[in-house]
Formats: C-alpha cells, structure tokens, sequence
C-alpha cells in the first residue's frame, strides 16, 4: 500500500473525520487566545462564571428550551453521567435499548445493588429496538444516536409507559447536529466533543422539572449518594454558572465558541441540515458503489452525523484506511470493538461539505488503486 499519494486537488483541505474527539475549528482556537486570561484562574470567580453563564445561555437557545427545563454540567463526560443516572435518576428499575457498544454499557452502569435488575431491549448492531411501553420501570434509556454503528433512534416519548417514568437519552454524537423535539426527553445529555468541537471531561444535561424533582427526591432520601454522582449537587452548582469540581476551562471556551457560530448559522434546524446534506452525499455514493453499501440498512435509522460504510470483502478496508491516514486523511477507521470491514465517518456540524466531497474522491481514487 505504501506510496499510494493521492493528488492534491482531490484530498480534503481538513483531513479530520474522527466520530470524536472531532475537528476543532480554528476560529475556536482564535477564541481560545483571545479568552486566555482565564486560564489558569479561580473558576469561583466572577470571569469563569460568567463564562459557563454564556455556555448555558448559548444551549438554551441552540435547543429552544421551555420554561423549567435547566441546562445542567458536571465533571466527568458522558460515561460519568451513567453512573450519575444510575444513582441519581433510577428511582428503582430501568429499561433500557441496547443496539451498539455505548447503549450496552449505559445498560451495565444500572446493575448495581440498590436497583433491580434492568430491562435491557437488545437488537443487533446496525439496527435499532424499541420499548413495548409495559416495561415496569421508571427510566427508559436508550441513545440518540449510537457512535459505535451509525444507527439513530428517535427521540419520543414511550408509548404506554407509566406516566410519571423519565425518558433519559444519551446525546453525545447526536446534540447539536439531529433536530428533535427536547420536550419529548427529560434528560437529554452529551459531552461535548463530538458537534461542538471540544476536549471531553464534562457532561451537558437539559433536563425537565420531572427530572429535576426526580433528582431532589432520590437527594433527600436515605439513598448513599456519592457528591461527584449527585445530580442534585449538579442542578445547585449549575444554577451558580460553576461546578463541583474544577471545570475545563479550556474545553469551555473551545464549547462558547461553537456554540455562537452553530446559534449564527441559524439554530439547530440548520445545523442538523447541514449534517443530513453531508451525510445524503456518503449513503448516496455508497449505495451505488460496487464494492461499498451502507451499514445501517434502513434508511430512517441511518445517522446524519456518524456514517458507518461497509467495505466489500475483496477489499481490505484496514488498508484504505491505512492509505488515507499516510495522506493525512485521519480517523475513518471502524469502531475497534465492532470488527467489520467498514469505514466510519463523521460529519458533524463544523465538517465542511466540500471536504467530504473531497473524501469521496480520495476514497474512490484509492479504493482504483488496491
């Protein structure tokens, strides 16, 4: 494989297509220098809160929120947080999809001695499940959009469920870049590495006053709840513009930039258009394609924002991978754990559509050469 060079003008002007940690734009980094003065700083300071301050405000608009859902951080990312739903959101059971690796492990973070055995409804990779509604459980969980495979789930509440449980989605590749209707989740929560082109290391949560009430009743109860697994330490800190734990300041700023040019482009339906228009261009050129097809075969559970392609068997696709990354195209690789011939893509928000366009003549120029 070695000296395969693709030419220049077909090869992406951004070679980063990684499903996270994703392309940092270099006006965040612009942000960045411009704001570093507040590294290094007190984050109980008047300058680093007002900043989460601006961060909250900059969600709350990017996601329309109504009166009484609060935009919630904490320190951890999104594996955190479901050790944080498992001892401040399940009241006693949970039910939970499972259709790839990070639904799975959501699913794991509720085994735990003070809760019952969890429900867990589980499809195969590159699919996606759904609840029957009569599941006896007070959180149903499942992910917006699952990193792992490429596969979305709608975010809507469960038919049939008993009216007082909480819809909790993971949202870490998904925020920011599919449109939804937030009032049909109670906790909607991502880190924020992936659409708003940050370092991990904190969790974003919006949640409705039922979760909120939800958190206040599993505090005040008997419940041994850890003060870095307390959501309702979280939702106190939040309403202050800091966190219980030093925040990432830096991630901070790299987010309130993100977030002022995707609320610029025109809110979360435009951005989401963006995303789907990218993501049109993969699963358009994959399906006709000889030697590659979309891994998720239904068409509406196919991801606007992680495209995940299988790569005929004739083809090493380890190899075009290989050859991509010689030539600075990096990160299309498959997840590790999933172990098929594919590529996986991102095409998150600040990925320009004239470079996936370019991806695909590279591709197609390398995949004419193995």
């Amino acid at each position: 494989m070695a000296g395969i060079t693709i030419p220049v003008d077909l090869l992406p002007l951004d070679g980063r297509f990684g499903a996270g940690p994703s392309k940092v734009r270099a006006e965040q980094l612009d942000h960045l220098m411009t704001h570093q003065g507040l590294l290094g700083t007190s984050h109980r300071q008047a300058g680093v809160k007002d900043l989460v301050g601006r961060v909250r405000t900059g969600l709350r608009e990017l996601f329309g929120l109504p009166d009484g859902y609060e935009v919630v951080l904490g320190n951890g990312g999104s594996t955190a947080f479901w050790d944080v739903m498992a001892s401040s959101l399940i009241e006693k059971r949970s039910a939970h999809l499972s259709f790839g690796e990070f639904g799975a492990k959501c699913a794991t973070s509720a085994k735990t001695p003070w809760l019952e055995e969890p429900i867990v409804v589980s499809s195969e990779p590159g699919t996606v499940g759904s609840f029957d509604g009569d599941e006896p459980a007070d959180v149903f969980a499942w992910p917006h959009n699952e990193t792992s495979t490429g596969a979305s789930a709608p975010v809507t509440r469960v038919q049939g469920a008993d009216p007082s449980a909480l819809m909790v989605v993971d949202a870490t590749s998904a925020a920011g870049g599919i449109d939804f209707d937030v009032t049909q989740s109670d906790v909607y929560y991502f880190a924020p590495q992936k659409n708003f082109a940050s370092d991990g290391g904190l969790w974003f949560a919006l949640c409705s006053p039922a979760a909120i009430a939800r958190a206040e009743k599993l505090g005040a109860s008997e419940r041994y709840i850890p003060p870095f697994l307390s959501l309702q330490s979280a939702i106190e800190n939040s309403r202050l513009n800091q966190t219980l734990n030093t925040p990432a300041i830096a991630t901070l700023l790299l987010m309130e930039a993100q977030l002022n040019w995707m609320n610029g482009l025109g809110g979360l339906e435009a951005c989401a258009g963006q995303t789907s228009e990218k993501a049109g261009l993969l699963y358009s050129w994959a399906e006709k394609h000889e030697a590659l097809s979309p891994f998720v075969g239904n068409p509406d559970h196919r991801s606007p924002v992680i495209v995940t392609i299988d790569v005929d068997d004739s083809i090493d696709a380890t190899a075009l991978t290989s050859v991509l990354r010689e030539n600075g195209v990096v990160d299309t690789e498959p997840y590790r754990k999933l172990g098929r011939n594919q590529i996986r893509i991102a095409t998150f928000v600040g990925i320009a559509t004239d470079d996936v366009e370019r991806l695909i003549a590279s591709i197609d120029y390398v995949l004419e050469r193995l």
